[in-house]
């Protein structure tokens, strides 16, 4: 009986498999691997170990030492500072739903423990940076323009510090970031103002206009805001209120471009077209004449 040979075809599927499936457990393997060399390690040889892999940089290799270190030993001192580094290590990977996770795990388990200002101060810093895709940081996306849902949680976070925890080391630095996030704010106000008034709803744009001014006093963009008003209540025929504004504007800041008649300077339509352009609005064209000047 002889043996019909297998068509060439066939062979190379059937060699395919082989391979796939013989790698596929080897990096099967490969993930455990750190894991079952951590087990049954003492508590302090994991804690130096991850601690070790942290200060090279292994953020990967941190977190699956320390997973194992609280998985073990999970109380004590070690497990405390295993769940602080863990969470620092998934924010410099990027993983931030790991970290905010982590970070809530510990203010539920140790709510007054002495690093818990430090933990509400990472969280802000993860949720200040989170969601932000690869196309703001590529082609510089403006993120006031986005949904500020996390930032608004990021802001948060930083005044839970400040309030409760006035006196420590991150509150100055929790309050400088406040700061920043408010003039993001007062942007993402303006910027929807310019677009009503760009399509003639002008009353909208002086309710945004005022509900800046009112809940970002002192912002980067308040007398902005004050141009708005000036703006849409001159179009829309009050010209005493439309006086009153440019009044405040005069005393204000009586070189903001609305005053020689060069404001909202909204960028070229054809801009639009070229996806490499980045996004640009009247605010970024007079920031970028303020630089010139």
């Amino acid at each position: 009986m002889s043996l019909r040979p297998i068509p060439f075809r066939r062979a190379i599927l059937l060699l395919l498999v082989i391979v796939l499936t013989t790698s596929g457990c080897g990096r099967i393997k490969g993930m455990f691997k750190d894991e079952n060399e951590n087990e049954g390690v003492p508590v302090e040889q994991l804690y130096d170990k991850g601690l070790s892999q942290m200060r090279n940089g292994n953020w990967a290799g941190a977190v699956v030492t320390y997973r194992r270190l609280l998985a073990q030993y999970p109380y004590g001192p070690y497990t405390e500072q295993a769940l602080m580094e863990t969470a620092f290590a998934y924010y410099k990977m990027g993983n931030d739903e790991e970290a905010i996770s982590t970070i809530d795990r510990f203010l539920r388990t140790y709510p007054t423990h002495r690093n818990t200002p430090y933990m509400y101060y990472l969280r802000g810093l993860v949720n200040s940076k989170r969601d932000t895709v690869f196309l703001q940081r590529v082609w510089r996306l403006d993120i006031s323009r986005r949904d500020l849902a996390t930032p608004n949680q990021a802001f948060s976070d930083f005044n839970t510090l400040v309030d409760r925890y006035p006196n420590s080391r991150y509150a100055d630095d929790a309050r400088q970031r406040m700061a920043v996030l408010r003039n993001m704010f007062a942007r993402h106000e303006i910027e929807v103002a310019l677009y009503y008034m760009r399509r003639n709803a002008l009353v909208a744009a002086v309710e945004r206009a005022k509900y800046l001014l009112e809940t970002y006093p002192q912002s980067e963009y308040q007398n902005d805001a004050v141009a708005v008003l000036a703006a849409a209540y001159d179009r829309l025929g009050n010209q005493t209120l439309a006086a009153d504004a440019r009044r405040v504007l005069e005393y204000n800041e009586p070189g903001h471009p609305y005053l020689t008649g060069d404001w909202p300077n909204y960028p070229w339509t054809i801009r639009k077209i070229n996806p490499f352009a980045g996004e640009r609005s009247a605010i970024d064209n007079d920031e970028r004449r303020k630089r010139r000047n």
